[in-house]
């Protein structure tokens, strides 16, 4: 990866695309490591209790209830059937607005869920940075796409994938049709039109101390904030 390659900012949309085990999560988790959960709520949507996102120690568990305000980062868990109670999840999070989103198997969203395509349609103007993953691109919104500040592609088995990924990334030099090495990826920044190979992000034990170490710094600054009051 070269040195002036740009990461999402706080109102960007990334969408990581890969087959199991090709390094999509990792990559992603590594992504909400620089992410501003610093300053505003992070929410993991996670469909399938992901061994390293529950790694994440000082993460909160919220429910449907919560829509959280408070800088940190939060996990939901989301099974089989409660697209209803997503959506208005959705919803709440998109009226609050200064909230990012970390979409784990976005494909398992209703594509065409009124609130989860408001989100990314508004997530710039609304202040929600997300990030998508998905092992199966063909069955992905197509606003993830369209709307995506950063599209990271992983090693994908199915050609219908890679000719879904082909649709909204302007590669000239034919860089998408070289084989990747494990755990390598391509990363297209939409606004530059530049894609670059990407490699191996930090292994998870790294990744995760830099997120256990931020939240701690939170955790002791609203320690110091109600000592103060």
């Amino acid at each position: 990866m070269s040195e002036d390659v740009r990461l999402p900012g706080p109102t960007d949309r990334l969408v990581i695309v890969g087959r199991t085990g090709s390094g999509k999560t990792q990559a992603a988790v590594w992504h909400l490591s620089h992410a501003e959960f610093d300053w505003m709520p992070w929410v993991v949507i996670d469909y399938k209790n992901d061994d390293l996102i529950n790694q994440i120690s000082r993460a909160d568990l919220i429910d449907y209830e919560i829509v959280p305000e408070e800088p940190g980062v939060y996990i939901l868990k989301v099974l089989p059937g409660e697209e209803d109670k997503l959506s208005d999840w959705f919803q709440r999070a998109w009226e609050q607005e200064d909230i990012g989103l970390y979409i784990d198997e976005g494909y398992l969203i209703d594509s065409r869920d009124k609130w989860f395509n408001a989100c990314l349609t508004q997530g710039r103007s609304k202040h929600i940075p997300m990030i998508v993953l998905s092992q199966r691109p063909v069955w992905l919104s197509r606003f993830v796409f369209s709307e995506a500040s950063f599209i990271q592609v992983f090693d994908l088995t199915h050609s219908k994938d890679m000719e879904k990924v082909r649709e909204y990334i302007r590669d000239d030099e034919g860089q998408l049709d070289h084989q990747l090495a494990d755990f390598h990826s391509f990363y297209y920044d939409v606004g530059r039109r530049r894609l670059d190979l990407f490699g191996p992000v930090p292994d998870a034990a790294e990744i995760l101390q830099v997120i256990d170490s931020r939240l701690e710094e939170i955790q002791e600054r609203e320690q110091i904030h109600r000592r103060a009051f």
